[in-house]
């Protein structure tokens, strides 16, 4: 609750008014680019970007974050589903973003820039101007749009030409891949996001895209060159760790638990199948385990869906998932349920054990997208029970 109370206040602190924020700066203010390693929060697993403006002649300290998002708007959660969040640049005192990221135990880089006053006040007259109401919404994008580019943005607009970004780093990934390691200590939001995530995240990020991540950003900055007074120089002037916090625990990958979870109801659902073909007898209706398998299923498979074709987000379009989690399974699972059995419902089990198969072979051979290893066995478990279904509605007489 502490946090919380802290984390309030310091967002009620932003300053976003022009009166505020000095008119120009003395001839010895800096820029520097701060970055806040990730945190436990899940709006923090991929760590924070800023820009520290400090003029020690006036006292003027202050930092200017793109990641501020009200998160007081009750339709938070529905406008970030929707894809139509907007996220705005907030101006905090210095001292307040030092105590917010110790609170959360998030410690806090700072590489100093070597610009020359003029490229400074340059800087800072840009973000002065986009600090005000009128300027600092933006739509946020989570892979091209975010805490992290702007940063970068706002230095490749002021300097221009002068700034010139080494192609490094450039760890030859995918934007999917390159997000995994922030999440291998959550194994189900890791699930989650490979889930939810289409194809688009499957093509291999270019080193200026990689600075989405803000690891990726300060390393990137530590290859960077300006020009100054006519001579090339690195960007970074120096770099000090601002907040060093002891005992804080490295993420570490945990177990796969949805590949535990789901391997194991694979082998159960393996060995049922299987005692009941030895013993030759097929039940009269299919099991609820089945209608419930296929209705859960077909619900995720509509949220996929609605996801590619409902909403503005570009990174959950073209999603392969919907090849297994078909959102039709759950009208089929309706029809079990309610002991419908139309003719085509046999037809469209052997359909769907089919599909779930060349989704699970595809996974081997280079599909368009990559699937959580968690989702094979979900794979082989549809396509089993799938085909026994079909194999039931085969042999059973359905009702006039």
């Amino acid at each position: 609750m502490r946090r919380l109370l802290f984390l309030a206040v310091a967002f009620a602190l932003a300053v976003p008014a022009r009166a505020q924020l000095p008119d120009t700066l003395s001839h010895g203010a800096t820029v520097s680019l701060l970055t806040i390693l990730p945190g436990d929060a899940l709006y923090s697993a991929f760590g924070h970007s800023a820009l520290r403006v400090a003029d020690p002649l006036t006292g003027f300290d202050a930092v200017f974050n793109y990641g501020t998002f009200n998160f007081e708007d009750p339709f938070f959660i529905p406008r970030f589903i929707y894809g139509k969040l907007d996220y705005f640049l907030s101006v905090t005192p210095f001292r307040y973003t030092i105590r917010a990221s110790e609170i959360q135990r998030r410690p806090v880089i700072e590489q100093t820039l070597d610009l020359s006053p003029r490229q400074v006040e340059s800087v800072y007259q840009f973000l002065r101007v986009n600090a005000q109401p009128e300027n600092r919404v933006y739509r946020y994008d989570f892979l091209f749009d975010n805490c992290s580019t702007r940063p970068r943005d706002v230095l490749e607009r002021t300097l221009g030409e002068a700034l010139h970004f080494a192609p490094k780093p450039n760890p030859h990934e995918s934007f999917r891949h390159l997000l995994d390691p922030y999440v291998a200590d959550r194994p189900w939001l890791d699930f989650g996001f490979d889930l939810v995530l289409g194809a688009t995240t499957d093509r291999i990020a270019t080193p200026h895209e990689v600075m989405f991540l803000p690891d990726y950003l300060m390393e990137a900055f530590d290859y960077a060159t300006v020009t100054r007074d006519g001579v090339a120089r690195d960007l970074v002037a120096r770099k000090d760790t601002l907040l060093r916090i002891e005992n804080r625990d490295r993420k570490q990958a945990a177990l796969p638990w949805p590949l535990i979870l789901f391997g194991l109801l694979f082998l159960f659902a393996l060995l049922r199948t299987g005692t009941a073909l030895r013993r030759g007898v097929l039940p009269v209706t299919p099991s609820r385990a089945d209608v419930a398998l296929f209705a859960v299923t077909g619900l995720v498979g509509l949220f996929l869906l609605f996801m590619w074709l409902g909403t503005e987000h570009h990174v959950t379009k073209w999603n392969w998932n919907v090849l297994w989690a078909l959102p039709t399974h759950a009208v089929a699972a309706y029809a079990l349920w309610r002991n419908a059995w139309v003719g085509w419902l046999c037809h469209y089990f052997r359909a769907g054990a089919v599909l779930a198969l060349v989704a699970f072979v595809g996974y081997f051979f280079a599909w368009p997208q990559a699937f959580h290893p968690a989702a094979l066995p979900l794979m082989l478990l549809l396509a089993l029970r799938a085909g026994w279904v079909a194999r039931l509605l085969r042999s059973v007489r359905a009702p006039a």
